[in-house]
């Protein structure tokens, strides 16, 4: 290879980043400069697409950690014809698609959103599991590899310990990633913040970890090769870079590796941008241009690369001749069509908690659904995820013919993984923990509605009737915080969350279809540790009553013209159907109790609906076990929520019931008093 040809390219990357930079006013030219070498020979040399079809799915992925470092894949990608040059001018503007950091934009080579540090690499771990698990199905077709490009804030991060245990656990050796390692953070230089032996922390992971020079190609391709002939574990490729790199002062003094080239324009520091831009080869007049040997350079790449997928495209093609059911299966399982499901059909206890009732409902999944991974941070057991295990396997290193991630007690890691799982493709990511760690979860729950990704999580334990596990356990403000993401459009105008708290077994049957048929967010499903009783049916069966919560909110007793209209999700809607009856015999008043099992799925429906379900100017009684904010946006100005404004305490759940008046008693109380104030 001409190593001249190969230096332009790089140098021309850096030209084209720091220019960016410099026009916006804003970003990070720094590390951009210093990880020019390794994007260069990566997508040069070694990555495998089809420039024709970019969503092929048996292409390699890139996972970009740093997004902060979104003009290094700009300047590449423009490299590679997927950007125009109006596009880089426009970085970080008002409707470009050139972000200040990387959007998922499949069709130009982004595979991920990244910004928040660590997620990016987290995802990559995803997309590699997704693609061992696909490969175990499917002759090891998707055998290609997942690279991740971290830096020093990403594997601070502490999602870094939890993505490194679990691909080094797993023996992911499709995985290989590059640490741009150059000793400069944003607001210091590292020596500043850790003394840590990066090498050796991976190692004890399981990583195999080469350390190379970050600008010497010859050691990169090196690295590289290493990494595609390793065969038992994931690579980490520590590159020395400079940040910087190329920098020189007005008087043509190098000035490379220090703090301020992280994140300031460059004409914003000691360095000089024009002589910059000179001493990288590039025109002070025309920065934004594609230099004339690079041009070529990169046009004999893509007409490479484009025979080499339509080569592989023909070896598959051959296979799928061979293998037409299979290959009718893979199809499948990317268009995301579901195979034919019957929720009506799952049996359930009667008065079961939600939990359990979801365990059945998995246990149905894990023997018609056969392209989904269950995963639990060590508490399948007690969020019932274990009706899915007990029918699938673990995934294990060297056998991921199971459908089952035991991910250990890392919830943002296992979050940030299920993103990876839905953005490769193929397969259907469920995510599971106690509801009030979903605290640790909610970076990651929130890159999932960012990217529109279609996660399944389950929260189990959803309310202070966790009971003797205390306050730390008894989840108050989480269901707030949920639904505020309800309350958030994606820039799809859709909703972005689906947040679901069914009412009992049977409805819980139900929340589990919508949350299998939404494929184009994530959805939560929160769930009951205690037993709940049973919603009476008022029509042919309770699942065709239950399947009316499709629209967000239904009747589970109803009267025409009703004086009063009582509303809850989840556990309180079934003591509000017990203390409707105490009040209707006692008061002689009919009263409508209503399910919403989501309100923002509910506001979707018309307002015909909505007000025949909860009258517009009607008196209406909200009851969660939650904040008051959980339901104060449906009874409207005229109602009144009663939920739990304090901390829970340690004791059983029956007596926590009776201290907080979570009974149909008090309910009935509370009711009449709020009628009383209406009178």
């Amino acid at each position: 290879m001409n190593k001249t040809i190969d230096q332009l390219s790089s140098d021309n990357i850096r030209a084209l980043a720091i220019s960016m930079v410099e026009k916006a006013n804003s970003g990070h030219p720094g590390g951009s400069m210093g990880g020019a070498d390794f994007m260069h020979i990566l997508y040069s040399e070694y990555l495998k697409y089809d420039p024709s079809d970019m969503h092929w799915i048996f292409r390699d992925r890139f996972f970009m950690d740093a997004g902060h470092l979104s003009a290094l894949m700009y300047a590449q990608y423009y490299l590679l014809g997927n950007y125009e040059k109006t596009d880089l001018e426009n970085f970080r503007q008002w409707g470009s698609v050139t972000p200040g950091h990387p959007e998922i934009d499949v069709k130009r080579g982004i595979e991920n959103t990244s910004g928040p540090l660590g997620q990016g690499h987290a995802m990559g771990v995803g997309a590699a599991i997704a693609a061992k698990f696909l490969s175990a199905r499917f002759d090891n077709l998707f055998d290609h590899k997942i690279y991740g490009f971290i830096t020093d804030g990403g594997v601070q991060e502490e999602i870094s310990q939890g993505a490194g245990r679990i691909a080094g656990h797993l023996g992911l050796n499709n995985f290989i990633m590059f640490y741009d390692s150059n000793d400069v953070q944003l607001s210091s230089m590292t020596d500043e913040v850790t003394t840590e032996n990066t090498a050796m922390k991976y190692e004890s992971w399981g990583w195999k970890v080469i350390t190379i020079d970050g600008h010497n190609h010859t050691h990169i391709r090196s690295a590289l090769n290493a990494a595609h002939a390793e065969l038992e574990r994931p690579t980490l490729i520590i590159g020395r870079t400079i940040m910087g790199k190329g920098c020189v002062t007005s008087d043509g003094n190098i000035y490379e590796g220090q703090c301020e080239l992280h994140g300031k324009p460059i004409g914003a520091t000691k360095a000089d941008f024009v002589k910059t831009l000179q001493n990288l080869g590039a025109d002070p007049e025309d920065s934004f241009a594609v230099y004339t040997d690079v041009e070529a350079h990169y046009k004999t790449i893509l007409n490479q690369k484009t025979r080499e997928a339509s080569e592989r495209k023909a070896q598959i093609s051959a296979w799928e001749n061979q293998n037409p059911e299979l290959s009718k299966k893979i199809k499948q399982f990317f268009s995301g069509e579901l195979p034919e499901l019957d929720f009506s059909s799952i049996t359930q206890k009667a008065n079961a908690a939600t939990r359990d009732a979801s365990a059945a409902v998995l246990g149905y999944l894990a023997e018609n659904v056969e392209n989904m991974i269950v995963s639990s941070a060590d508490l399948s057991n007690s969020d019932k995820t274990d009706g899915f295990l007990k029918k699938s396997s673990v995934l294990q290193k060297n056998n991921f013919n199971g459908g089952f991630l035991q991910a250990g007690v890392a919830e943002l890691t296992m979050a940030a993984i299920a993103n990876g799982i839905a953005l490769h493709g193929g397969v259907i990511p469920v995510v599971a923990t106690f509801f009030v760690f979903s605290d640790y979860m909610k970076p990651a729950i929130r890159l999932a509605a960012i990217q529109e990704l279609a996660v399944k999580y389950v929260w189990t334990h959803d309310s202070f009737r966790v009971g003797e596990d205390g306050p730390t356990h008894q989840p108050i403000e989480q269901e707030a915080q949920i639904r505020l993401l309800e309350k958030i459009k994606n820039h799809s105008g859709k909703q972005s969350f689906l947040a679901l708290r069914p009412a009992d077994a049977i409805e819980t049957s139900v929340a589990w279809q919508l949350a299998l048929e939404n494929k184009k967010t994530p959805t939560g499903l929160i769930l009951s540790r205690q037993e709940i009783a049973a919603i009476p049916s008022g029509g042919t069966s309770r699942f065709e009553d239950a399947s009316n919560a499709k629209k967000g909110g239904y009747l589970v007793k109803s009267n025409e013209n009703p004086d009063l209209t009582l509303i809850a999700n989840g556990s309180e809607v079934s003591t509000l159907i017990e203390a409707a009856h105490e009040l209707e015999n006692s008061s002689k008043i009919k009263i409508n109790v209503a399910s919403i099992i989501s309100e923002g799925l509910f506001r979707s429906q018309s307002r015909e609906y909505q007000e025949s379900i909860i009258p517009k100017d009607g008196l209406v009684f909200g009851l969660t076990a939650g904040l008051p904010v959980n339901l104060e946006n449906l009874v409207g100005s005229k109602g009144k929520v009663f939920g739990l404004e304090h901390f829970g305490y340690s004791a059983p759940a029956s007596v926590l019931d009776e201290k907080f008046g979570f009974t149909s008693k008090n309910a009935f109380h509370e009711i009449l008093k709020y009628l009383k104030e209406n009178e």
